[in-house]
This record gives structure tokens, C-alpha cells and sequence, in this order.
């Protein structure tokens, strides 16, 4: 038994398509890899489990960050946990001493532990405070509702959430708040449910217009956008990049990264002139992979879950693309 890995007899959490995400990581010893989202330690510990690992995690929940303390210590110094946004890795790589790395996890969006605590306010199934921020600082989804124009809320809900409704949606959120502040996740879950009428066997009416408002409150399609530019710069040739995705907006993002970064860019037949850039990434999924259904029975949450993955090359990483112009935190709370 290694004594410097955690002990296996000891409950271990294993996230959503984690034993494929491992395999694409291929850990080796001496090697140091970032889980970027560290959440209940579950890729760290896999990682972990190759002798001689180490493992820098990050997450801008305290909570997490407070709960893998165990494991800090189980690892033997081999785990160092990182309280802030993912999107800043080459930062924190570089202060941990650790500028280039071997691999880099992701798991992207909300965590079963943060959907499950009612007074974190992720869940229209279990009543708390409209919160929704992963982090403890920064705008709540109350004060986003409470803030933002009809418009915008619109369009929030339409962005992030897909909602087909979201116009109907935004202006029954707006009436209500004329009559009393929209506080509650029961309130809004009814809201919505006035509005968006729910079918046997479909989703919840509310579960779009929720997606949206937690992943505009976090800033969460943003973060990954920078996430995976920060991960081309610290990554080693040959090092790994996992991202495992929960719904299409966030795996759209990962593809059409990877996508690119695996082709030359630059020149073109009209302008030939134009040196080509060498790929920075070789796509190691031509499809996405999907949980099998053990996995599924087990924990239905993972039905929607992608994982791709791809290996870096030894060529330059490219200037990061500008961010899609949507609707912004910053915007809606100041007013416009």
C-alpha cells in the first residue's frame, strides 16, 4: 500500500464519468495536474492514487475547499487546495511553483453537495434563500431578479437557461416583484410554474429558467471560456486536458475550443501570406463520451453528462478569442 496516497478504505466520491475522465488524465508519478474544480475531491483522489502525484485543486466554494482538508493530510503534501476561480489556473499554477503541468481536470457547472443544501439556493426542489452564487461574494440571483429589466431577464433566461418561454417567463418574474421581492427559490419555481406549463416524463417547468440565473450569477460560461485558454498556457506537450460538461451551452464551449485549437489556424487561399497556426491540441474524443447506464441508474444526475478530452502539442498557445457579447453580471447590476 502506498503510504502517501489516501486510504482506500475510506468513503470515496466518485464524480460523474470519473473513471474515464482518469483514463484520458493517465496520471504518472512525479507529475502535477490541476483539478480545477475541485469539489468533493474526486478526480484529486483518483489522481492521487498514482504514487508520486501532485495535485494542485481549486474551487471558489469554501466549503469544498474546507471539506478536502482531510485529504490534504491523507495525501501526505501532495494536495494543495486553491480557494478562488478556475479561469485564473496559470496564476495560481504559477504561485504554487508549478508554471507547467501535466494535466488538467474540469468538471463544469454546480455540484450535487451545493444542489442538495437547501440555504445554498441551487434548487427549486428544496425551498432556501435565492442565492446561487458558488462563491460567497458578488451579486445573488434575488438581487439579479431584483435588478435587472424585464429585457434582460429575458434574455438572461433565453441565453442561459434555453428557456423557450423566457419572454413570458421575465414578465411574470416582473409582476410578482411589483407585489413583494422575489426572495425564495419556492417563490420563483412557482412563478415560473404559472408560465411554463410542465408535461408527464419532462423536466420541471422551472429547471431552465434556474440553469440560467445560476450560470449568469456565476459568470459561468465566461470562467470556462478563460479556464480553457489558461489551461493551453500551462499545460506540457503531451500534457491532458478533461472537461466534462452538464448541458449543451457549457459543451458547446469545450468542442468549439478544442475544435479550434486542433486545426492550423491563421492564412487562408486569399491571404496565403498569412503564417498557419500549428494545432496546440490533439482531440483525443471524436465523440463525447457518455455514461453507460450502471452509472446513470446510479446517480441520475449524470444523464446529460460529456466528457471531452484532447493532448496538448508542443506549439505556441494561441491568443485567447474575445467572449461572446451576452448579457453581463457587471451590466445588469449596474443598471445597464
Amino acid at each position: 500500500m502506498n503510504p502517501s496516497a489516501p486510504d482506500a478504505s475510506e468513503s470515496r466520491h466518485m464524480p460523474v464519468l470519473g473513471q474515464k475522465a482518469a483514463e484520458f488524465l493517465n496520471p504518472r508519478e512525479g507529475g502535477i495536474y490541476v483539478d480545477a474544480t475541485f469539489g468533493a475531491g474526486g478526480y484529486s483522489r483518483a489522481i492521487l492514487d498514482t504514487q508520486g502525484t501532485r495535485v494542485i485543486g481549486i474551487d471558489r466554494d469554501r466549503s469544498a475547499i474546507m471539506g478536502g482538508f482531510a485529504l490534504v493530510d491523507q495525501s501526505a503534501g501532495r494536495l494543495t487546495l486553491v480557494e478562488d476561480r478556475f479561469s485564473n489556473l496559470a496564476r495560481i499554477c504559477d504561485s504554487q511553483g508549478a508554471p507547467r503541468v501535466d494535466g488538467v481536470v474540469m468538471d463544469v457547472g454546480v455540484s450535487s453537495m451545493q444542489l442538495d443544501e437547501a440555504a445554498r439556493g441551487f434548487s427549486f426542489r428544496n425551498d432556501g434563500p435565492l442565492d446561487m452564487r458558488m462563491g460567497h461574494e458578488g451579486a445573488t440571483a434575488a438581487d439579479v431578479i431584483a435588478k435587472a429589466s424585464e429585457t434582460e431577464l429575458a434574455d438572461i433566461i433565453h441565453i442561459f437557461g434555453e428557456e423557450r418561454h423566457a419572454r413570458a417567463v421575465a414578465r411574470a418574474i416582473v409582476a410578482a416583484r411589483r407585489q413583494a421581492p422575489v426572495a425564495t427559490t419556492r417563490a420563483l419555481s412557482e412563478i415560473v410554474a404559472r408560465v411554463v406549463r410542465g408535461k408527464p416524463g419532462e423536466i420541471h417547468p422551472a429547471t431552465r429558467t434556474f440553469q440560467a440565473l445560476r450560470v449568469f450569477v456565476n459568470q459561468e460560461l465566461e470562467e470556462l471560456h478563460l479556464a480553457l485558454a489558461a489551461a493551453e498556457r500551462v499545460l506540457k506537450p503531451g500534457g491532458r486536458l478533461v472537461v466534462v460538461s452538464f448541458h449543451s451551452l457549457e459543451d458547446r464551449i469545450a468542442k468549439n475550443f478544442l475544435v479550434e485549437r486542433a486545426k492550423s489556424g491563421g492564412g487562408s487561399r486569399h491571404q496565403p501570406e498569412i503564417a498557419r497556426l500549428p494545432p496546440s491540441f490533439i482531440v483525443l474524443t471524436r465523440r463525447p463520451v457518455a455514461p453507460d447506464e450502471d452509472e446513470i441508474k446510479a446517480n441520475p444526475r449524470a444523464r446529460s453528462a460529456k466528457l471531452r478530452a484532447a493532448a496538448r502539442t508542443d506549439a505556441p498557445a494561441r491568443t485567447a478569442s474575445p467572449l461572446p457579447d451576452w448579457p453581463t453580471l457587471d451590466d445588469v447590476m449596474r443598471g445597464g
